[in-house]
């Protein structure tokens, strides 16, 4: 699965993969800021309420890199030859005002190609548009069909852009949100300014999501459900129920609606720092759904002598943990941004990654200061974990959804990504990527592997 973009990756992406639709309400820059204080000097300028819009979006992705040395290999193993693959995909995205408040969206996805080692090996994947469904011919789906319902409750309203989920307009800043219908469940929760959508910023899972949050998506990034969205001029409370799929990374959804869930909360509380807006969003989660036990798995292994197995274990248990998101802006044209997540590690990884603990920081630097506005250079670092018993279910011979070599000398994995994406004519953008990633799938006895990468993104 991806990571959504903004599809989010969401999608997987898983998943991602997405821009919010907070985000792209607030036109892609800082999610829901601080308003400032109208000039009441200033004539009111008239918004005009758009009816319908669409929107294309197209992303290309080649990433490749060379052999690199490891002592064995498994079942989920990044190739130690090396290679090179490539992924695209094409949206076609559609809204209309259906009445007073209440916008519904459409979006057609075309997607074709395969990540490295066909996405396993690395469990900070690093392209956030590869799936683990890759496909050589082009597939189609409907990754997003939703309405969304807005309460305005008084008082100051803003601007809303015309954009991909959003339809031009005003709106009161106080209001209530409601969505409903199939989406990202990251198009709505911990989105970040600054590592959000590999589709134009970084590439790779662990920064364009809190890893440890095994968010409630198929294989492609999306999934059914329903969230309610509290907005005030400092700060917003956000709500999510959603559905789960039947089978670890599947596509198939359980139809246990009582049993088989996802829920998600999130605060967000927005400021400024010197005259530049800061945000930070504190994030729990819960799942239920038909997970294996990673200490029954490895009692078995040690019984049978067999590689560790979810499976046999498989009832339907919960799995919770925490994220943390920080951005900042600390001058014009320069921000700086952090996530941090944990889970409790027991429970079968069911949807996105087989990380329990996650820290990120980066810096993003727009191009202004040598005349490349449109541009942008980034850096960001990560550190990737596991509970203990998830490390003895891999040493044991497990596979997860990402990871297993058939055993494990387990270290953290540790990535560095850094790009530079330049505008080449309008809205089309070219990207060049460096990721490096050591003890990939945690595992120090494979690697260090180097990724070289490059996207061409346009939208309209």
């Amino acid at each position: 699965m991806k990571m959504k973009s903004s599809l989010l990756g969401l999608g997987r992406a898983r998943a991602g993969k997405r821009q919010s639709l907070a985000a792209l309400l607030a036109g892609g820059g800082l999610v829901l800021p601080a308003v400032a204080q109208p000039d009441t000097n200033a004539p009111a300028a008239a918004t005009t309420a758009q009816n319908w819009n669409w929107h294309v979006q197209n992303t290309d992705i080649v990433q490749g890199y060379p052999a690199y040395s490891s002592a064995y290999s498994g079942p989920n193993s990044l190739p130690t030859g090396g290679e090179t693959r490539e992924t695209v995909s094409l949206d076609l995205m559609a809204g209309v005002r259906l009445w007073p408040g209440a916008e519904a969206h459409v979006d057609g996805l075309m997607w074709q190609g395969f990540g490295v080692g066909n996405t396993v090996g690395a469990d900070g994947f690093p392209n956030g548009e590869a799936f683990r469904l890759g496909t050589a011919n082009p597939n189609v789906n409907i990754p997003r069909l939703f309405i969304r319902q807005t309460i305005g409750l008084g008082g100051e309203q803003e601007d809303v852009a015309d954009d991909q989920f959003a339809l031009a307009g005003k709106q009161d800043v106080s209001r209530l949100t409601l969505t409903a219908g199939k989406m990202s469940a990251k198009d709505i929760f911990d989105n970040n300014a600054y590592a959000n959508d590999p589709r134009t910023q970084f590439m790779n899972w662990a920064l364009m999501a809190n890893e440890a949050w095994d968010y409630p998506a198929d294989a492609l990034g999306y999934i059914t459900g329903f969230a309610a969205e509290l907005n005030q001029p400092h700060w917003a409370l956000r709500y999510g129920f959603f559905q789960m799929p039947r089978f670890s990374n599947g596509t198939a959804l359980d139809q246990n609606f009582l049993e088989a869930w996802g829920m998600v909360t999130e605060l967000e509380r927005r400021y400024t720092w010197r005259e530049h807006p800061g945000t930070i969003r504190f994030l729990a989660f819960l799942n239920h759904a038909n997970m294996g036990s990673y200490q029954a798995a490895v009692n078995e292994s040690i019984n049978s002598g067999l590689p560790a197995d979810p499976t046999a274990s498989r009832e339907y248990r919960y799995k919770y943990g925490f994220g943390l998101n920080w951005e900042q802006e600390l001058v014009k044209n320069v921000g700086v941004f952090s996530r941090l997540g944990w889970s409790d590690g027991h429970s079968e990884a069911w949807v996105f990654a087989d990380v329990d603990r996650t820290a990120t920081a980066g810096l993003s630097v727009k191009g202004a200061a040598w005349h490349r506005p449109d541009d942008t250079v980034a850096i960001a670092g990560v550190l990737n974990g596991l509970s203990r018993v998830h490390q003895d279910f891999f040493a044991y011979g497990g596979t997860g959804i990402l990871a297993g070599d058939g055993r494990l000398n387990y270290g953290w994995e540790k990535i560095i990504e850094t790009y530079y994406d330049f505008k080449v004519w309008k809205t089309v953008h070219t990207t060049l990527d460096y990721q490096f990633i050591d003890n990939p799938a945690f595992n120090r006895d494979r690697g260090p592997v180097s990724v070289l990468g490059a996207r061409v993104h346009w939208e309209f």
